[in-house]
């Protein structure tokens, strides 16, 4: 790395969790020209589908990578070391996703400036993690991202709870009593099986949030189906939402009805289902690609294989996923 990249590198990461709205264009279009040079995998991505990066003025220009080269790649810029390797789950059947992070602080800041942008100071709530599937294997960006917010919280009552419910359950109308400031995130299927497992004490300062995942534990549900239940099972008018990904290292939190927003250094794209390179009108349902400055060392520019749709105002709602395979020009890989 030269030392104007350098000198730009840094002085883009420190800037990353500053970023307003009027900046994000630029910044984003600098962020591609970085990537360009110094990660191999995107370059060669850019140039098997003909990309002319002296054309690259908009955002609707960049070249969005497919999300499965996390599975088949590694995906770190030129002279960066991995600190930390998150892992997707998956079987012996499949390939996990792998994101090499070489700055555990880009991500530990990431979610930290999120969360406190959306839900105020972490010091103020007692977490309560319900999360089985991802404690029970290693690498998870998730449970690293909700450690840290235990920590954080200062709570002698904030844990983990893998497989004692019950004291789960005791803790939580413990503090629903109190009407303290809760927020108990879980794995779909988890926050489930408690609802059908136990009594919640009612709690206006208690904020109940799903990150999503049957994984074949469960029926797949619908989002008001499962939405319903858990309103009625934990006695609250809402249920929150997170949107991450192990390829990310930003989130996108819903405080109610799917609708999601992202913090300032993220950006949702929807492409058209049959032309990945061609973007939908507001309210046209497609394909999801996202812009995370917080990957400046792996990739920024992800084309997901998750459906969705933007609002007027920007926000958006996840509403399934298709089969990359079937969509043209989506599983052009690098070779």
């Amino acid at each position: 790395m030269d030392n104007n990249n350098s000198h730009w590198l840094f002085s883009f990461i420190d800037n990353i969790f500053r970023t307003k709205s009027k900046d994000f264009n630029g910044k984003a279009i600098e962020l591609f020209h970085y990537q360009y040079q110094e990660n191999e995998v995107y370059q060669n991505y850019c140039k098997l589908i003909q990309c002319d990066i002296n054309s690259v003025q908009v955002l609707e220009d960049i070249p969005f990578l497919p999300i499965s080269t996390f599975k088949s790649h590694k995906l770190i810029t030129s002279q960066s070391k991995s600190e930390i390797i998150f892992e997707s789950s998956g079987t012996t059947k499949n390939t996990t996703s792998k994101h090499y992070v070489h700055d555990l602080n880009i991500y530990v800041n990431s979610f930290t400036a999120c969360f406190q942008k959306f839900y105020g100071p972490i010091r103020d709530y007692h977490i309560l993690a319900l999360l089985p599937s991802y404690l029970e294997r290693e690498g998870s960006s998730l449970v690293k991202m909700v450690d840290t917010l235990i920590s954080k919280s200062n709570s002698e009552y904030s844990n983990f709870f893998l497989k004692d419910t019950l004291e789960l359950s005791r803790i939580l109308n413990l503090l629903n009593e109190r009407k303290e400031k809760v927020l108990l995130i879980g794995v779909s299927f988890a926050l489930l099986d408690y609802v059908h497992s136990f009594e919640t004490t009612a709690n206006p300062n208690m904020l109940v949030m799903e990150t999503g995942g049957m994984k074949g534990r469960k029926r797949e549900m619908v989002r008001e189906e499962l939405h319903t239940v858990l309103k009625k099972g934990f006695k609250t008018k809402t249920i929150h939402s997170e949107y991450g990904m192990t390829e990310l290292l930003s989130q996108a939190y819903s405080k109610g009805e799917g609708e999601f927003e992202t913090p300032p250094w993220m950006k949702i794209m929807i492409r058209k289902q049959d032309d990945p390179f061609s973007y939908c009108s507001v309210g046209e349902v497609g394909a999801i690609n996202i812009i995370d400055f917080a990957n400046i060392y792996s990739c920024p520019f992800i084309q997901t294989d998750d459906l969705g749709k933007l609002n007027e105002s920007e926000k958006f709602e996840v509403l399934g996923r298709f089969d990359s395979s079937d969509v043209r020009g989506c599983n052009l890989m690098v070779s």
